[in-house]
């Protein structure tokens, strides 16, 4: 199945980024004219088989000195104007179609951690977990759109992610890993843009 799901990933997102090019030309745009910094937000991530790779996502945050909390709750200071609607509606993630066409990530897998997350994990579910590419959604990333409205009242961001959220994200990670199919995976991609787009992306 690993073939044919890399077939599809190959396909759609090659796909993707020519029908998407205009938007994200302009989403560059934006980003570039929002405030000083580079176009692209690179970070280190936690892969398939655990190997480290560079993930790509539109900057939606101020430079600075990279001392705040690597997960972000809404209200955060140090998202620009166009983040905030660039995180609104995961515009930001859409270069990670390029991760996906080099092969660092899938367009259907848990998503990936940053190394010190990664090793809140048990040894046994983290090994689970990496026997899949990570991808840019899942059922956890769609139950969890407004993460970053949840993580807004918690006195401790990341304490409250790690003991709170992330335990739930595990079930829906080992979920995936035990039963995806390409099948499953159009599914849960047609429920992404739903909710994106449906009408209950509106009233959140």
């Amino acid at each position: 199945m690993s073939g044919a799901k890399r077939a599809f990933d190959v396909l759609v997102s090659g796909g993707l980024l020519l029908a998407l090019s205009p938007l994200m030309l302009a989403v560059a745009l934006a980003v570039r004219l929002s405030s000083p910094g580079p176009l692209l937000f690179r970070q280190e991530r936690v892969g398939l088989h655990g190997r480290l790779f560079r993930i790509r996502k539109f900057r939606t945050m101020r430079v600075g000195d990279g001392s705040g909390p690597q997960v972000t709750a809404s209200g955060d200071q140090r998202i620009t104007r166009v983040g905030h609607v660039l995180r609104r509606y995961k515009l930001d993630e859409l270069p990670q179609l390029l991760d996906v066409l080099t092969g660092s990530m899938s367009l259907v897998g848990p998503r990936p951690e940053v190394p010190r997350y990664m090793q809140h994990y048990a040894p046994q579910v983290r090994a689970q977990i990496l026997s899949v590419r990570p991808g840019i959604t899942d059922n956890a990333a769609i139950a969890f759109r407004n993460e970053e409205q949840l993580l807004a009242g918690a006195d401790d961001v990341e304490r409250t992610y790690v003991d709170v959220i992330m335990p739930i994200k595990q079930q829906y990670y080992l979920d995936y890993v035990h039963r995806h199919s390409v099948a499953g995976d159009v599914m849960i991609l047609a429920r992404t843009f739903w909710a994106l787009v449906g009408p209950q992306a509106r009233t959140t």
